[in-house]
């Protein structure tokens, strides 16, 4: 029989994770063992907490209130034994595998107040556009754009990821704004490469139309370097929002076809489901999901 103080902690891991499969893996328990807990708790105030189907759970307007009151207790019982004892520093390696732009452009800026605030801690960055086996590699936490499917992980998605195409005012001064995809024919353009097979990324569109380069002016495989050629007005590209959004909001790139942009994608963060999560690891998952919701810190419109 579990005690009170448990069946509240293990309530608010279920809150904060959005299902009782997340909160079993954080806890260290078995999905089984969250739903007696809430079950339970459940019974002793006497109103549901969720509302459950054999496919999802979504937590009840009383729940979201009693978990803020359920969280604010729990921090203040936590304080009583913090005040009375100094927490182990955090140390330890931490493996974080991203894209290679999201990891030059974010993942530092990001992982820098860490750094400061616990030397302690190792990390280990592995910047791949593909899938990072997490065994082999020792990863911890992912970032990615795109579906994951892999039921080894525990996802969270994070942010949208529009793609734009985007191109320089002098470049569109000189050519004009391409009115359809097949004006983009008629454009110089750039075409990124795809490492995994060595081919040109299609550039995607609404209704699931795709456009190919016919003769793109530049072929590499880089995105920084596809983004410097099309800042410097040599080509118009499709480049993810985040990188984008900076120069068009100060007026270096002009978007153009946003009435046949395609659904953007999603960035998630994620890491593998076995086994207990080590504090270190909380700490980091955490944090950077905060620092990729937060619109002024990881821009996608």
């Amino acid at each position: 029989m579990l005690n009170r103080m448990e069946m509240v902690r293990i309530f608010c891991a279920a809150a904060e994770s959005g299902s009782f499969r997340e909160a079993a893996t954080r806890l260290g328990i078995s999905p089984q063992g969250v739903t007696r807990a809430v079950q339970a708790l459940e019974a002793e105030l006497g109103e549901p907490l969720f509302h459950r189907n054999t496919r999802q759970v979504h937590i009840t307007a009383f729940g979201q209130g009693y978990a803020q009151e359920a969280r604010a207790a729990l921090e203040h019982f936590d304080a009583l034994f913090r005040s009375h004892r100094s927490e182990p520093e955090l140390s330890g390696r931490i493996g974080i595998t991203a894209p290679q732009t999201i990891g030059r452009h974010y993942l530092i800026p990001f992982l820098q107040p860490l750094m400061a605030a616990h030397p302690n801690l190792q990390f280990h960055l592995r910047l791949e556009d593909q899938m990072t086996d997490s065994v082999e590699a020792q990863i911890d936490i992912g970032i990615r754009v795109g579906l994951i499917r892999d039921r080894r992980y525990v996802a969270k998605a994070l942010a949208p990821v529009p793609m734009d195409v985007v191109a320089s005012p002098e470049l569109i001064d000189r050519t004009g704004v391409p009115s359809s995809i097949q004006a983009l024919d008629a454009c110089p353009l750039s075409a990124l490469i795809d490492q995994r097979n060595g081919r040109p990324w299609p550039w995607l569109f609404a209704d699931g139309q795709s456009f190919s380069p016919r003769q793109p002016v530049l072929i590499c495989d880089d995105a920084d370097t596809e983004l410097e050629a099309i800042l410097s007005g040599v080509c118009f590209g499709q480049i993810p929002s985040y990188l984008t959004s900076p120069f068009v909001r100060s007026g270096r790139l002009v978007r153009v076809l946003d009435d046949l942009a395609s659904p953007p994608w999603d960035l998630f963060i994620y890491r593998p489901q076995q086994g207990p999560v080590p504090r270190r690891v909380r700490l980091v998952f955490d944090h950077l999901t905060n620092a990729f919701q937060d619109p002024q810190r990881f821009p996608c419109s």
